[in-house]
């Protein structure tokens, strides 16, 4: 069956992630607990399995009802931040496409794969790019991640640490030392602040964001 992935944008995302996490009680906490979320107050069963990336080159698999969630076992067990994005991401299917994906009902990986397949090019980048957009806009929510943002900012300055001469450095570091704090990549990170405006005009942006 074919569908058309709806066009949203990336205020329509973060309008639908601010709603997730007002819905769960997440708005302003840090780390979000988005395996609580998931499994006790979604009601989606989390089930590792060994060798899904080697198989079939994916993290996590969302199965046709929408009732479970299968991760990697090797991520599940040592990789928490990849692990977290995971559980978002597919949570963003459900959330965002669960209408077009229960039309489809895809009952297997392979079936999933093929609905894949059988997208339209852009229907295929924005499906997956909306995916990926809702996962970074729930593990690091705008308003706590500003506020690390200008945290980070602060710390760098107290050290003496020459923002504007080192600045793809700066962005590095920064980038990963917030994502310890939200349990997040650091390209998950870096993406958000780059979505946000916050990377544009430097370090006096970071502060007023």
């Amino acid at each position: 069956m074919a569908i058309r992935v709806p066009r949203l944008s990336y205020e329509d995302l973060r309008g639908a992630a601010d709603r997730f996490l007002a819905q769960h009680g997440a708005t302003d906490v840090v780390p979000v607990p988005i395996e609580e979320i998931v499994e006790f107050r979604m009601g989606i069963n989390i089930i590792p399995l060994p060798g899904l990336h080697v198989g079939h080159e994916i993290d996590g698999f969302l199965s046709a009802d929408m009732t479970e969630i299968s991760v990697d076992l090797h991520v599940f067990e040592s990789r928490p931040a990849r692990y977290r994005f995971t559980l978002a991401h597919e949570v963003a299917h459900t959330i965002l496409h669960g209408d077009a994906l229960k039309a489809v009902a895809p009952a297997s990986i392979p079936d999933w794969k093929k609905f894949v397949r059988e997208l339209t090019e852009p229907d295929r980048e924005w499906l997956e790019w909306q995916a990926y957009a809702f996962a970074g806009l729930v593990l690091a929510p705008r308003t706590p991640l500003a506020r690390a943002y200008r945290e980070a900012i602060r710390m760098a300055d107290e050290a003496g640490f020459d923002l504007e001469r080192n600045l793809d450095v700066a962005r590095q570091y920064m980038a990963t030392a917030i994502g310890k704090v939200f349990e997040a990549s650091a390209s998950v990170i870096e993406k958000r602040l780059v979505y946000d405006g916050i990377w544009e005009g430097g370090k006096d942006r970071g502060r007023n964001s």
